[in-house]
């Protein structure tokens, strides 16, 4: 097996092609034709993953966030950045991502989401050619109130906390998401007709929301974390031989709540 069989499967699910311009999907560490013998996956490439790929024998990481995200000016064991990059290439890991390639399939990071809170007729919210594009949209089985519709949230994504704009009166029977930063998409979602718009990152102004339209933020780990067994299930179905693993360490959320 080579790097490339793998990359080759993850491409068919989310084509390299479709990623933004300002994203690095991808290979960042390793070649093509290097062989791989076991496979570790993870949301993001952090030094503690690539020990745990060194531990447990696996040559090849693929996480949904870039290694290497912008242009890097050094390479320095102080930064975790770089310190992961040194690790992987002094044992030989190849690193790849499938960050907004898995972000704009439908049945990727989005998707994933919007199967959490049992949507019907889901859909992609900002549609591009070829049918791939940001976040999605679709029914809740059926309406519920403000109040409701945050305790379902909280219940079937497992939160203790969440961050909602003013809470909006009658019933909210349409739903828009988008895993990750999608504070870009509000204005799709409210010509959508979403009465709910769920994402993370979002800053203070964004909450002043104006009609019967309201905004919730779940977090940025929080709304993309299943797309590491979406991933692993994947590669588990094409290469059912294959030492396929997914993280131990699971929660690599550097954010902390208190």
């Amino acid at each position: 097996m080579k790097v490339k069989d793998i990359i080759k499967v993850l491409e068919e699910f989310a084509p390299l092609s479709i990623q933004e311009k300002w994203d690095n999907s991808g290979l960042s560490v390793g070649s093509p034709e290097s062989e791989v013998t076991s496979v570790l996956l993870g949301l993001d490439c952090t030094p503690e993953l690539v020990d745990e790929a060194v531990a447990c024998g696996a040559d090849m990481i693929v996480t949904h966030h870039p290694l290497i995200f912008s242009g890097l000016k050094k390479i320095s064991p102080e930064d975790p950045v770089g310190a992961a990059v040194i690790k992987a290439v002094k044992a030989g890991i190849s690193v790849y991502a499938a960050h907004t390639t898995a972000d704009k399939v439908i049945s990727g990071v989005s998707g994933a989401m919007a199967a959490r809170l049992g949507l019907e007729n889901v859909s992609i919210l900002d549609p591009e050619e070829g049918g791939t594009g940001l976040g999605v949209i679709g029914s809740l089985p059926s309406p519920l109130t403000a109040a409701e519709a945050i305790a379902y949230v909280k219940d079937r994504f497992s939160l203790k906390t969440v961050r909602v704009s003013r809470p909006v009166g009658g019933r909210i029977g349409t739903v828009a998401l988008c895993g990750g930063a999608g504070s870009s998409l509000i204005g799709r979602a409210v010509a959508a007709g979403a009465g709910l718009y769920i994402t993370g990152d979002i800053s203070y102004h964004h909450f002043f929301t104006g009609g019967n339209f309201m905004l919730m933020d779940i977090g940025h780990y929080e709304s993309e974390k299943d797309i590491v067994p979406i991933l692993f299930s994947l590669l588990k179905k094409n290469f059912p031989n294959f030492a396929v693993r997914m993280t131990e360490n699971v929660n690599s959320n550097p954010i902390y709540y208190f």
